[in-house]
């Protein structure tokens, strides 16, 4: 049985789990394994997503599970991205009970839900149940995703999403493939997002990885290509997981690759500086 959500396609027999660790194949079809089982939740400023041009200053109800379709060395939350079923503590909750907890912290400045922490779009079709209850009643769907999804599953799901930040990673085919993902797919999945939903795009400055201004450059202006008033975020790396004897990232050379993309795009973010 093969998974079509994301290029990987794994072909899985049954009883199998794919790589992403949280799709398998049961009774002959292909189920997510980390439906309403939730690692994560917490009600966090907008900005901490990060959007800087969506609802500045409100806060979103945030919402993770486990697993992840990328293999990066450096996540910040691989405790969670790189677990699968039964290896951590998880909490059931219904799309029920998750948007009726959204609607409940709208008092203190909520304005839905954000699928985040681990990869979202690997938990498809609860995001897609949430999400649709969310807006039923009145409130915004964010994504916070690394974009590694196949077409006909994001276009069927973006009528749902109000924002979503997307990580790219990099501008390299062969960063990608070291990450085991696909930059065409990422590419695709900012286009179409860009013409549904307000979008803004993430990218985790390493050095000596992904930190040329030529990269930077060359990053820029195809975002600027997609729509120039994309806003970009140019974070700072900081050791972690299987990068953890790597240097952080200068400062300066965060401010500069920033100015580099300013000749680009109108809206540019530094993080972690």
């Amino acid at each position: 049985m093969i998974c079509e959500l994301c290029f990987h396609h794994c072909d899985l027999t049954e009883g199998q789990t794919g790589f992403c660790r949280a799709r398998a194949c049961r009774d002959g079809k292909i189920i997510p394994l980390n439906y309403g089982k939730v690692t994560s939740l917490a009600l966090d400023p907008i900005e901490k997503k990060p959007l800087r041009r969506f609802h500045p200053s409100s806060k979103i109800l945030s919402v993770g599970s486990f697993g992840c379709n990328l293999r990066c060395p450096f996540c910040q939350n691989h405790e969670i991205s790189m677990s699968g079923d039964g290896e951590l503590e998880t909490a059931e909750v219904s799309p029920e009970a998750l948007a009726s907890k959204a609607l409940e912290l709208r008092p203190y400045g909520n304005i839905g839900v954000a699928y985040t922490y681990n990869e979202p779009l690997i938990g498809y079709e609860y995001v897609r149940d949430c999400a649709a209850l969310v807006h039923e009643w009145g409130m915004v769907n964010v994504l916070v995703t690394n974009g590694t999804i196949e077409e006909v599953p994001w276009r069927k799901l973006l009528p749902l999403i109000d924002a979503a930040n997307i990580d790219l990673k990099g501008f390299t085919p062969e960063w990608y493939q070291r990450l085991g993902g696909d930059l065409e797919t990422v590419k695709r999945s900012i286009v179409l997002a860009a013409e549904r939903c307000h979008v803004e795009v993430t990218t985790l400055l390493i050095p000596d990885e992904n930190d040329s201004e030529e990269e930077v450059r060359s990053l820029a202006q195809w975002l600027a290509s997609v729509d120039r008033n994309i806003p970009l975020h140019l974070s700072r790396f900081f050791p972690r997981y299987r990068m953890a004897d790597k240097a952080p990232t200068p400062v300066e050379r965060v401010y500069r690759l920033a100015d580099v993309a300013r000749e680009y795009l109108s809206f540019v973010y530094t993080g972690n500086c």
